[in-house]
């Protein structure tokens, strides 16, 4: 993550200034497992305060790789399944970004 957030920098630096991070997003999280909520929690304690770190994680799911090779959407697809829990991280990010437009009109 360190190197990652590293390269960013660079970028921005060189060739994107505007260039933006949203925040960490755990993605083929399998929650049954020590490993995954371990990563978790090690990101959480290390990143908290400095990046957003989303509440929603997308699960792993062999329903997602189905989609994809059937041609489909997610939603589509399976539109019960887990990983619909994309829909619940737009409304998150979408609500951020409301955040910060109202944030940014009062700071004018």
């Amino acid at each position: 993550m360190d190197e990652l957030l590293r390269t960013i920098g660079q970028i921005r630096r060189q060739i994107n200034p505007n260039l933006k991070i949203d925040g960490i997003l755990f993605t083929m999280v399998d929650a049954r497992t020590n490993f995954a909520k371990d990563i978790m929690a090690l990101l959480r304690n290390s990143y908290t305060g400095k990046l957003h770190i989303f509440e929603q994680n997308i699960p792993f799911s062999v329903r997602a790789a189905e989609a994809t090779v059937a041609g489909k959407s997610i939603y589509a697809y399976d539109p019960q399944g887990k990983v619909a829990a994309y829909e619940k991280l737009t409304e998150d990010v979408l609500r951020g970004e409301r955040q910060r437009g109202r944030d940014q009109s009062l700071s004018r």
